[in-house]
């Protein structure tokens, strides 16, 4: 049976761009990758300073499978001021990344047979671990240009079978960010299907539509009871390889996690755990508004690049870091013996002719999609965004030649 369930899997986000980059590479070509799902730069200093001085300290020793009492505590500090709502360090698992804190809540409340309902276009891992789990995803598409789901779409979706519904708000690959009236729904569904909320966050502090983040334990706090909120320090803190994440939930849930980590990783790295509580106690939040500022701008310098293309909608990347295209409209007026046909051909003519990584929105079940990230160094990102545009409209110049 797990056989059977891995061969259904997904592969990472980013492995076959990277794969096909690499090879470019290694044939000595210069090649920017927009693929990437992280911000590219140094992670503060504050974080190296705790990691080194835990080492420095000898520290090597097992930490409880669901993290130090203390490092939970910061968390559900950090959390309360964050979403308005009040958590303990009981109601906080520390967790090797946001990863683990999804395997964790999909194992802890899923059986056999149920069913997940995830709106799509989707980071692949959701479905992916709902397979792990043995049960079924229930995709429900959430449409260009907004991205945002139907509340009667998902109504629509529910089955006897139902156990839960996984929300990502900003979303990856979109950049979609659902407002508090969509996040009310959405929970009062729940509520009324006795539904469990997975609430994946881990890109809450970039939001760029002039709102801040709304998590839906605030935008609905009768939902808390079933939520499992998911986040992690990866993105905020430019540390997506020291994989340290966490999820807060409901004392059951962090009981189920307990034992299942303690079968698994043991626990969390224990030096990136003292580095983040090194971190959340001395920080004034420099660094994640000094991050906000440059994305901020890069988003800004990049809409007014891609607002200049032919036949693609400029994106709106309210959230995340992520331009998201939809290519529909410029697929569909090829001529149908047109080379380029997919968003797949169009990420590898991208790669071939301008040396640009990008990820084809068939790695988040939408044949429509292309997702840039704005979260590369500036100097290498607006002229890798001029190199995408012009072959972009060169496609519709080649158009009209034939």
């Amino acid at each position: 049976m797990l056989a059977k369930r891995m061969s259904l899997l997904s592969g990472s986000v980013t492995a076959a761009a990277r794969e096909a980059a690499k090879v470019a590479a290694a044939a000595g070509r210069e090649i920017i990758d927009l693929a990437a799902g992280e911000v590219i730069i140094a992670p503060p200093r504050s974080v190296r300073d705790g990691a080194i001085a835990a080492i420095e300290d000898g520290v090597n020793r097992y930490t409880d499978s669901i993290g130090l009492a203390p490092l939970r505590t910061a968390v559900a500090k950090k959390l309360a001021a964050e979403t308005g709502v009040p958590w303990t360090m009981d109601n906080i698992v520390i967790t090797a990344g946001a990863k683990q804190g999804l395997l964790d809540a999909a194992f802890a409340i899923l059986d056999p047979g149920d069913e997940v309902i995830i709106f799509r276009p989707c980071w692949p891992t959701f479905p992916s671990q709902v397979l792990l789990a043995g049960a079924t995803p229930v995709f429900v598409d959430a449409r260009a240009p907004t991205y945002t789901p139907e509340i009667k779409d998902i109504r629509a979706a529910v089955t006897p079978r139902t156990k839960a519904i996984i929300i990502n708000s900003p979303n990856n690959p979109t950049g979609a960010v659902y407002n508090r009236a969509t996040l009310q729904a959405i929970g009062d569904l729940a509520n009324n299907y006795e539904l469990w909320i997975i609430s994946d966050e881990c890109y809450s502090n970039f939001v760029f539509n002039g709102d801040s983040h709304q998590s839906i334990v605030t935008a609905h706090p009768g939902i808390r009871s079933r939520t499992i909120l998911v986040n992690a320090f990866s993105k905020e803190l430019a540390i997506t390889g020291w994989r340290l994440g966490y999820f807060a939930a409901p004392a059951e849930i962090v009981s189920a996690a307990k034992k299942l980590q303690s079968h698994t990783t043991s626990n969390a790295n224990v030096i990136a755990q003292h580095a983040i509580l090194h971190h959340l106690s001395v920080t004034d939040g420099s660094f994640e508004r000094e991050m906000h500022q440059r994305l901020v701008k890069a988003r800004a310098d990049g809409l007014s690049l891609l607002s200049k293309l032919e036949n693609v909608p400029t994106p709106r990347a309210d959230g995340a870091f992520f331009f998201y295209l939809d290519m529909s409209a410029l697929l569909t007026s090829l001529p149908s013996d047109s080379a380029v046909r997919t968003t797949d051909d169009i990420a590898r003519l991208l790669l071939e002719e301008t040396g640009v990584g990008s990820v084809a929105g068939g790695t988040f079940g939408d044949p429509n999609g292309l997702r840039l990230s704005f979260g590369a160094p500036p100097d290498l990102l607006i002229p890798a965004l001029g190199k995408v545009v012009n072959m972009l409209n060169s496609l519709n110049a080649r158009r009209a030649a034939a």
